[in-house]
């Protein structure tokens, strides 16, 4: 390459440089640490109450310098904050840097900061001060900002993520018995980790409150009606048939509508849980039950039956998800395995279940990259959240990608309950 050429290439870029249009970041896409709820977004979009550090986290495709401000608002007396940035996957990289700002300022532009790697990085402000301006946004620049992504939307959910189960084509009209185990790994707050999925309903497990769990069985009325149940003909409505002991039976919308159903019960972490859900064909209704095992009891228990209008038909569209249902805390990592899965049919014949295709929801088409799923020994795993690159062998991030287990498929379970029977 000439002189003249290689001088032109610097002049170029230092001029793309220049023009660089400066990455900009919602505040209200925060996360506020140690109290996830120590946040609020006004209506104008910036953050004006909010309590210990917020972080942002964003994937970068490059190293190099990172140039951040942030924009500020209502700012009555000059204050000062600092500015860490770290990768999600840990390490010594961590890096801080310090400005200050006067009253009435409408920015702060803090030193350049070094991203050192390209990888999920987080951006984490906090100040020792009293006086907290409001933020409006952070604006990215420099060479680390090419190509970065972060999401900026104000849903803050990590992306759902589910296990398509792969049924051989004879036996899909002709499921009886679905029965699953899962095994949690992680247990933030507002995660949902549901095992047996179906063409009208779910049942698994839920983490509510520091203090509070419960096993969720739900079925769905017919008809399209998204959010009041209210709106819902009486004919196009699930029925109660039965529940178990302690169980609150209602009805539910905002997500569809439906027959709800839950039990409080303190499931621990890292424990293997047992369902089972039972389909009876009754006419042009189909009657659900969820069997949940109580592996203290050494038995079964009933967590409800519902009949659902408008069916006639056995479960089909068998599926597993994982879910962060409130998004205060989606930059927590979540992961759930699945195995041990098998349906029987109504002549009583077990299959093995021992495939699944891999989706995840629109969130996670563009927005939450940190999706992911695999097989961890002879179960499935779903992963979720964190910010982070699932690196493990073997993992599928691709939309509708196929996982298999391998190896012998053991035995099915022999202890299943007794059906709920015609009333």
């Amino acid at each position: 390459m000439s002189y003249p050429r290689v001088w032109a290439t610097f002049l170029l870029a230092g001029l793309a440089a220049a023009q660089q249009t400066p990455l900009e970041i919602p505040a209200f896409t925060a996360y506020a640490h140690p109290d996830p709820d120590a946040m609020r977004r006004d209506d104008d979009g910036s953050v004006r109450r909010w309590r210990g550090t917020l972080s942002w986290y964003g994937h970068f495709a490059k190293p190099g310098e990172l140039r951040v401000t942030v924009r500020l608002s209502d700012v009555r007396e000059a204050g000062g904050f600092r500015l860490a940035c770290s990768p999600t996957s840990g390490g010594p990289e961590r890096t801080t840097v310090t400005a200050r700002f006067a009253a009435g300022a409408r920015e702060l532009v803090f030193p350049p900061l070094t991203i050192a790697a390209a990888g999920y990085q987080r951006l984490e402000l906090g100040t020792d001060d009293a006086q907290r301006p409001a933020l409006v946004a952070l604006l990215l620049e420099g060479e680390a900002a090419l190509g970065a992504r972060f999401c900026r939307l104000e849903r803050r959910n990590a992306a759902s993520v589910h296990l398509g189960w792969q049924v051989e084509r004879a036996d899909r009209e002709d499921v009886e018995w679905f029965y699953c185990e899962l095994t949690p790994r992680d247990d933030p707050l507002w995660t949902y980790y549901m095992a047996t999925g179906w063409h009208r309903g779910y049942f698994g497990m839920q983490v509510n409150g520091p203090r509070e769990r419960r096993l969720i069985f739900s079925v769905w009325d017919a008809g399209d009606e998204a959010i009041d149940r209210s709106k819902v003909a009486e004919a196009d409505r699930v029925q109660l048939v039965a529940k178990g002991d302690g169980v609150v039976a209602e009805g539910f919308g905002n997500e569809g509508t439906g027959g709800h159903s839950h039990l409080v019960h303190p499931w621990r972490l890292g424990e293997t849980f047992r369902f089972a859900l039972h389909a009876r064909v009754d006419g042009d209704r189909t009657v659900y039950s969820g069997w949940f095992y109580f592996a203290e009891r050494k038995e079964w228990g009933l967590i409800a039956s519902f009949s659902a209008p408008k069916d006639g038909r056995l479960p089909h569209g068998l599926y597993s998800f994982v879910e962060n249902f409130a998004g205060q805390n989606g930059d927590l990592r979540r992961r759930c395995e699945f195995g041990n899965a098998w349906i029987r049919t109504s002549g009583g014949a077990w299959r093995a279940l021992r495939s699944a295709r891999f989706t995840h929801d629109g969130h996670g088409e563009s927005e939450r990259l940190d999706r992911s799923a695999g097989v961890s020994g002879a179960r499935l795993y779903l992963a979720q959240g964190g910010f982070v690159d699932d690196r493990e062998p073997g993992a599928v991030t691709e939309h509708g990608g196929l996982l298999r287990l391998e190896g012998d498929a053991g035995a099915p379970p022999s202890d299943l309950p007794q059906p709920i029977s015609r009333r």
